[in-house]
């Protein structure tokens, strides 16, 4: 199980040929939703782009499409912007950015193995720096104080929550679970990291402090496997993605799915449904809360003909 699950997700996340076979095949909707579930739309793409992450200024939106890095303005889109990520042109649906706006750090596989590794860089663009040498890593948090990186990682056929100090250093394990814990986050206080596991059967919402203590179960939903919690820039709200049981294996967030946005208080609570849309990969993999807290951007897409 655990050979297989590593295979899957290497084939899922680095491999380019998955990337090819679909960026083309769908259209792409940029789209920015309130707390009531109200949608705007910001652009439309008729090739694949993925995960929105908003900056902290409020004036962009960033996204991956094409192994490259693009930023285009939430409220008056344009033409949208490359940002200059140098040899790094691979990159993923792993990327964050840091919360003083100053630096992002991305997930890329590299020409050699085509394996993902982190690297952080400018905002502005620029030469980047190898983080995590260990392959393969899928970064999804960085610590409010600048201090650390966190991501999903295999290490010996296991997929496991990791941080590392933002500069590099020795990676530190935080959770041991058999199969699947990924898309660890830091809270804006920094105290906690959300990430989801598989370990209770279905994928569910999970909480523990920033040391890797208290592993905490926050949805119980027999119902739907739950993916990728990002907190709110206020600390109130966390919105995440679900997929209906059935659908696919608790392990999988595939493409090309119908799955619903929810959301619930950081305290804990019942969530609701806000969206209900064609996705899944892509839709909202990183944190793509406004500024304010009261809006967040997320993508749809359908299926060109």
């Amino acid at each position: 199980m655990k050979r297989l699950l590593s295979i899957f997700i290497c084939l899922l996340f680095v491999l380019p040929s998955i990337d090819a076979q679909q960026r083309n095949s769908v259209t792409s909707i940029l789209e920015i939703s309130d707390l009531s579930g109200n949608r705007t739309v910001v652009k439309e793409f008729p090739f694949l782009i993925e995960a929105p992450n908003w900056t902290p200024d409020g004036k962009w939106l960033v996204y991956n499409s094409r192994g490259k890095l693009y930023k285009l303005s939430p409220d008056a889109p344009g033409e949208p912007i490359e940002i200059n990520t140098y040899f790094a042109t691979n990159c993923n649906n792993d990327h964050v950015i840091s919360f003083d706006g100053k630096m992002i750090a991305i997930s890329h596989g590299t020409k050699e193995d085509r394996r993902s590794r982190i690297y952080t860089l400018p905002m502005e663009g620029g030469a980047p720096r190898l983080i995590t040498p260990l392959t393969p890593s899928y970064l999804h948090g960085i610590s409010p104080d600048n201090k650390y990186l966190a991501y999903c990682a295999d290490r010996k056929g296991n997929y496991d929550i990791y941080i590392i100090p933002f500069e590099g250093g020795e990676e530190i394990r935080l959770t041991t679970a058999e199969d699947l814990d990924d898309g660890p986050e830091y809270s804006p206080d920094g105290k906690h990291i959300w990430f989801n596991s598989v370990r209770s059967g279905l994928m569910q919402v999970w909480r523990m402090n920033a040391d890797g203590s208290a592993q905490t179960q926050m949805t119980f939903d027999k119902t739907r496997n739950s993916w990728f919690p990002h907190v709110s820039p206020d600390g109130k709200q966390v919105v995440f993605i679900t997929y209906t049981k059935g659908d696919l294996e608790p392990n999988q967030h595939l493409a090309n799915k119908n799955v619903e946005l929810r959301l619930m208080p950081a305290a804990g609570g019942e969530p609701k449904t806000l969206i209900k849309l064609f996705g899944g990969q892509g839709t909202i993999n990183v944190n793509s809360w406004a500024p304010n807290s009261k809006r967040f951007a997320f993508v749809s897409y359908k299926l060109n003909d």
